[in-house]
């Protein structure tokens, strides 16, 4: 857990392992230009059991004097995902780990997600017999309008089983990209790796952090901001907005905290690049 003030915020992981390696997800990379990072890259953001990049499934839970927020909400159990074989038909922990973490369901206030990819809505919704039904039944859950009305169309798989059940119902709230959402949290935009994708700030009375999505899946990214995912709709902008975060939170001391980095960190300079210096954080 992280003790920003008055907030704190802890890590629920779901797979502590990805599905793609560092390879597949980052067609623009080689192995040699990865090799130059691992100086700072290990052991902190490598994983020796696979010999990659690692990479993390997981939902921060937010907690407030007001109210308790999850930001992603991961894969999901009995979800059908054929493409990624540790995601497909899951029967996880995730529910326990987040009881675990102090948070029944009831007890989640907000649910925003950083956009509507597969392995950031999966939880949103949960199997009650034979139907999808939200997960979190006294939250609200928070969309970007320009997201949802992109993918509304596409009738994904993810859409039709973890999105549309939360908006038939009537919870899901469409807000512009840079929503304030209360006086400590606001969306961000960051487009490129979906149209309406997002970053949510957290300002406290004794730090700043940034939940960056899915802006960057690996954490050399932040040395190679030019390497887009092979996920990202617009890879040139997706890089654009990359480089722009980096160059703008170098040596900030802003604390930064993507959905798939095993590590939460801060970016600094060094050697006229940059890169990732991690920080400890409880998981739940």
């Amino acid at each position: 857990m992280i003790d920003l003030g008055e907030v704190t915020v802890t890590c629920v992981i779901e797979i502590n392992r990805s599905s793609f390696s560092t390879a597949s997800m980052l067609p623009d990379s080689t192995p040699e230009a990865i090799a130059r990072h691992f100086h700072w890259l290990k052991p902190d953001f490598f994983d020796e059991a696979v010999g990659d990049l690692g990479s993390y499934i997981q939902t921060y839970v937010v907690r407030s004097p007001e109210r308790t927020v999850l930001i992603d909400t991961c894969v999901g159990n009995n979800k059908p995902r054929q493409g990624a074989p540790a995601w497909h038909l899951r029967r996880g922990t995730y529910l326990d780990d987040l009881q675990r973490a102090g948070v029944a369901p009831e007890q989640v206030d907000l649910v925003v997600c950083t956009h509507l990819h597969a392995d950031h809505v999966g939880w949103n919704t949960r199997l009650v017999d034979g139907r999808w039904v939200p997960t979190f039944p006294n939250a609200s859950y928070l969309f970007v309008g320009e997201e949802w009305e992109y993918w509304r169309w596409e009738r994904d798989e993810c859409i039709t089983d973890s999105v549309i059940p939360v908006v038939e119902r009537g919870l899901a709230r469409l807000v512009e990209s840079d929503h304030m959402i209360d006086r400590w949290l606001r969306l961000d935009p960051m487009p490129g790796h979906t149209p309406g994708h997002v970053a949510i700030r957290l300002r406290t009375s004794t730090g700043e952090a940034v939940f960056s999505g899915d802006l960057m899946h690996r954490t050399v990214q932040v040395a190679e901001p030019q390497w887009s995912s092979r996920f990202c709709c617009d890879p040139k902008r997706a890089a654009l907005t990359r480089r722009e975060f980096v160059e703008g939170h170098a040596d900030t001391g802003v604390l930064v905290l993507a959905a798939h980095f095993p590590r939460p960190g801060c970016i600094v300079r060094a050697g006229g690049s940059y890169r990732f210096v991690p920080i400890p954080m409880e998981t739940g």
